[in-house]
Parts: structure tokens; sequence; C-alpha cells
């Protein structure tokens, strides 16, 4: 007579079996290896110095971030950063906006959120509060579905992608910059396949805008051609064209055929206003011509390490801007496939506060006041105690 063996514990669920099979593979792969085993391995050609590599020449320190390099290796108590920009407090602290502590404690406390991976096209409330604060949330172009926008990293990602995107689907690949320009414009778009060509922009002898010498150097560029634009607080000079300038510079641009891509780092901070910041911007959207625009939230919620940024075209249709968004998607891809999450839900979680909005905008305006403040007794120190 056979007999049943009746247990106790519970059956065991496939997953704890799936988990045991895992377990002991794991066990497997870290057992030692046998003591003889090093004698089959043969020795590799390059174990000796002998490096694949050895023909490659050490690149120079990029002339931005190479500065910040040096600044951090000097010991010297009496030292100053110039070199990339970043808001400090009046003890040389860097700032971290109570918005932004406000919406990271949100998070934090949501239990829904998550760590998946984003869509490729990126956080989607980001996107949409994200061309709201670029375009306006009553912008035509907004409301008939003709802007196409995905998540970058930051404004360097954004200005990469769009040189991507044209390089491939733009019939005029030749982009003109302004002189001078942010260091690393030049690099991001040879580097994404266009040609580079300068417009005239700042006069030395006024320290003020060569508009004449700019009219007449896009006057003369082939249609079809990039144009790129600082949409406010101009890298490296800051000094912008007026409103009637900017009028100007639209109609030159729409009745040569050119096409504008905004370069958008500092919104908020030029004026201390977001929308007058945007202004440039939404002139060229309310035509109802098609334009690219980058944007950055680095500097205008202090967001630099988050690399947090938004590319945005303006299209003709509602058709136009889907297919142009799949495009997009196809660039973004083999690049980074998805964004970051955290500094985008950052963004979206302040955006969608009409209060904290409003505190943005008062913080834009204190720092933007700040700014010459800051600055005018360090360039007095820097010019009395060094030679230039």
């Amino acid at each position: 007579m056979s007999r049943v063996m009746i247990s106790n514990f519970p059956p065991i669920s496939a997953a704890d079996r799936r988990l045991g099979t895992m377990a002991r593979h794991l066990e497997e792969s870290l057992e030692p290896p046998p003591p003889d085993s090093d004698s089959s391995i043969c020795r590799s050609p390059t174990a000796d110095g002998n490096s694949v590599f050895a023909h490659v020449a050490q690149a120079q320190d990029d002339p931005i971030l190479g500065v910040t390099v040096a600044y951090n290796k000097d010991p010297s108590p009496v030292k100053l950063n110039l070199g990339v920009g970043a808001y400090r407090t009046e003890e040389g602290k860097p700032l971290v906006l109570n918005a932004v502590r406000k919406a990271e404690q949100q998070l934090v406390a949501d239990r829904s959120h998550v760590k998946e991976y984003l869509p490729i096209s990126g956080l989607a409330d980001f996107n949409k509060l994200s061309a709201e604060l670029m375009f306006g949330a009553d912008s035509p172009a907004i409301l008939e579905n003709r802007i196409s926008t995905v998540q970058c990293l930051s404004g360097t990602g954004s200005l990469r992608v769009g040189g991507e995107f044209l390089a491939s689907h733009h019939h005029q690949p030749t982009i003109y910059f302004p002189t001078p320009t942010w260091g690393n414009h030049h690099k991001i778009f040879t580097r994404a396949g266009l040609s580079v060509k300068a417009y005239r922009y700042y006069d030395p002898t006024t320290r003020g805008l060569n508009f004449h010498g700019l009219m007449e150097d896009l006057g003369s560029a082939p249609p079809g051609a990039v144009v790129l634009l600082h949409a406010c607080a101009h890298n490296p000079t800051g000094v912008d064209p007026t409103l009637q300038q900017w009028e100007q510079i639209r109609k030159l641009i729409r009745s040569n055929g050119l096409l504008p891509f905004f370069d958008s780092a500092y919104q908020g901070f030029a004026s201390g206003s977001l929308d007058a910041d945007a202004k440039p911007v939404r002139m060229f959207v309310a035509d109802g011509g098609e334009l690219l625009a980058a944007q950055s939230y680095a500097k205008n919620l202090g967001l630099y390490g988050e690399r947090v940024g938004a590319l945005s075209v303006v299209c003709g249709s509602s058709d136009v801007a889907r297919r142009v968004e799949s495009q997009l998607r196809v660039v973004i891809r083999p690049l980074y496939s998805s964004p970051p999450i955290h500094g985008a839900s950052i963004v979206a979680t302040i955006l969608k506060d009409r209060s904290v909005v409003a505190c943005l905008s008062q913080d834009g305006q204190k720092i933007s006041h700040e700014i010459p403040n800051i600055q005018k007794p360090e360039l007095e120190l820097y010019s009395n105690s060094f030679e230039i």
C-alpha cells in the first residue's frame, strides 16, 4: 500500500520557481575558477602597453568648461570663475530655487511617480507645458496642433536633435550664426551635418548691435538657409535687438524664405518676464510661418545638472507636425533612446501650478536685477587685481 505524504507547506508558485532557478544560476556563475584556469588564457598583445589607441592625441580642454576645471584646481583664495554662466548666491554658493525644492518634495511624496522609461519624445505634460511657456497657451499654432515638441537633453541636446533633423529633411543644409555666438553652436551643428556661415551681429566700437550688418548679411543669404537667433540675452554679448528691430528681422527672414531657429536659454532672465523674453519668438509664430525653437531649463529654473530641455518645430499644418514628430523620434532613438524623467517631472510639476509660475516670475525679476549688481564689483576687482 503506497503512502501519500501531505505537506504543511504552501505550494510553490511559478514565480518562486523562476527566482530559485535564477539564484542557482547566479551561485554557479560566482563560483571561483579552477586554480589552473589562467594557464589557458593567451596574453593580449596590448597587455604590455601596445595599445590600439596609442595614436590618439590629447584633446584640448573645452574653452568654457576648461575654465571651471582650472578654477577648481587653483588653490588661491582670491579667484573668480569666468567660465560657465551659473547663478550664485551672495556667498558664491549654487542656488536651488524654492519652486524646485517644493516640486521635488511633491514628487517624492507621490507614490504613483515611478522610474519607468519615458517615450522617445519624452514626458507628455512637460512637452505640452514647455510649448505653452514658449509660445503662449493661446497661441494659434498650439490651438491648431501645428507644433511638434519633444523633450531633449537641455539646450545642447535640443539644438543637436534639431540640427540632425534639418540635415536629413531640409533642402538647404546651411545655418547662419551671429558673430559672436555661443562657442558650442559650431560644434553642435557641424557634427549634425550642416554647413556653418556667419552674419554680423555685435559692434565692439558701440558695444551694441550691428543692425545694418545683420540685415545686409541675412539679406544675401540663399533662400531656405537656416538662421540661428538668440531669443533673448544673447550669449556672449547680452545685446538683443529691440522689438522694432525684431520686426524688421522677421520681415526680412520671411520675405527671403529663410528658416528661423531660435535658441532660448535664458527665458525670464533678460527682462525678468517669461512672456516678455518669449516675445520675439511669438512674433514669428504669429505670422503663420514655420520655425524651430530650442529651450533649456538650466538657467531659468537652475536645473543645470538635470539636463532638461525641449525642441519645438512649428509647422504649417497639424498633419505636417505629426510627421515631423515621427522623424524627430527617429533622430532621438539612436542618440539616447529616451530622455531622463526626473528633471522633466520637476518642470512639469512647477508649470502646472499657476501660483508657482507667478513666484517663478518674481524670482526671475529679482535675479535679472541682481546679476548686474553682482557682476560689477567682481569685474572691478578683477580689473584692479590683474593685467588684462
